[in-house]
Parts: C-alpha cells; structure tokens; sequence
C-alpha cells in the first residue's frame, strides 16, 4: 500500500462482529444504522477514512470501547452511494494497520487516536519459500474452483510483495475472525505467512493440502 497517503491523527470506528480489514483488500460495506450514517458523514467531511474493528466474539454486540479490537484495519472510502432512504452502499479500501492509544469519544460511534502499526518484513530467503507455498496453496484452491477477484489473481502471477500476498490471502481465504484477527495483529511477515499456510491448510481441508 502507498505509505505516502498521510493519516490523520484519530478517526471514526465501526465495530462489526466478524469483519476486519486488512491492508490492500477491499471491504464492501452498507451502512444503515443512525449512528454509522453518522459516522460515514463525519469521515466524508474528513479524510474519507475510518478504521473497522473486530467485535470480541463473546460480545453479541458492542456497548463500550473494551468490547472490541484495539488492533484494526484503517481504510479509505473509494466509493460510496447514498440512496434515497438515508443508507450507502460504500467500498473501502485497507491501508494500514493501526493500534487505538485512546479515545476521543465512545457514543454515538468511537473516535480513536491511532498509532500506525509498521510490519517486520526484512526479505530473506525464508520468506521467499514462505511465499512460494502459499502462492502453491493458491493454486489448489483455484483448481477447487476458489480465486481471488480475476484482476488480483492476474496480478498475482507476477506478484513480489509478500505482504500484499499474505493479507491478500487472510481477506479471501481465512473465515474464521479470531484467526483473521491474528494474522492483522502479526507485525512479524514470516510469521504471517507461517500462520497463514496453517490456516489455509486447516480451513480448506483437501483443496489446499
């Protein structure tokens, strides 16, 4: 992702049970309750961001800021349509992973001081090998009949970030959120990308053995 886009110092948050945001994936969103169309107003007038945050899965919803990951994606809005009845239908675009040191308010949507989180990815062979396999997982799961969106996965085939294929693969492939909530949180890329080949093998079963 382009490190150049500058972040604001704080933003809005949307908790949401079983959603996250990874870096360069992209997140379709409807928003419809008040007090997130509150919120996709307050980000428009902004910077065009805000950050998704995992709602602890024991939580049916969120009352507080403790009810939630503190570790997120933050996002750019690429596109949104209002509709007549006050809803959006809105993409957004990952950029960043963030941490939340504090918060300017709670009600009625969280609005989070933020700390960018930078990722320990110094390339090595291991992560070159790490990276092969994971691109082999990727192939048994398109001869599954699985696949990234048609431009990615064209892209894919000549693709030298790692970084970009891991999180890529996390957003697509990777269903369970304290699993995807796992990989976010790893600052370490050969340890994602260690996760990240355990996950698609034990999620996919046979496709991706």
């Amino acid at each position: 992702m382009d490190q150049s886009i500058p972040l604001p110092d704080q933003v809005p948050v949307m908790p949401l049970p079983g959603a996250l945001l990874f870096p360069h994936a992209l997140l379709p969103l409807h928003i419809f309750e008040p007090r997130y169309q509150e919120m996709l107003e307050h980000a428009l007038r902004a910077h065009r961001m805000f950050s998704v945050a995992l709602v602890k899965p024991h939580r049916a919803q969120w009352k507080s800021t403790d009810d939630f990951s503190h570790i997120a994606g933050l996002g750019l809005i690429r596109a949104c349509v209002g509709r007549g009845d006050g809803t959006s239908n809105l993409i957004l675009q990952g950029l960043r992973r963030v941490r939340f040191i504090d918060f300017e308010q709670s009600v009625p949507f969280p609005i989070a001081r933020i700390e960018p989180l930078e990722s320990e990815s110094t390339a090595s062979v291991e992560t070159e090998a790490l990276g092969a396999k994971v691109i082999e997982l990727y192939s048994k799961l398109k001869s599954a009949g699985r696949q990234l969106p048609e431009k990615v996965d064209q892209y894919l085939e000549h693709l030298s970030d790692m970084e970009m294929l891991a999180d890529l693969m996390a957003a697509t492939f990777i269903n369970d959120p304290l699993r995807r909530q796992q990989l976010l949180e790893e600052l370490s890329l050969n340890r994602r990308l260690r996760l990240l080949i355990q996950y698609l093998r034990e999620e996919t079963g046979n496709a991706a053995a």
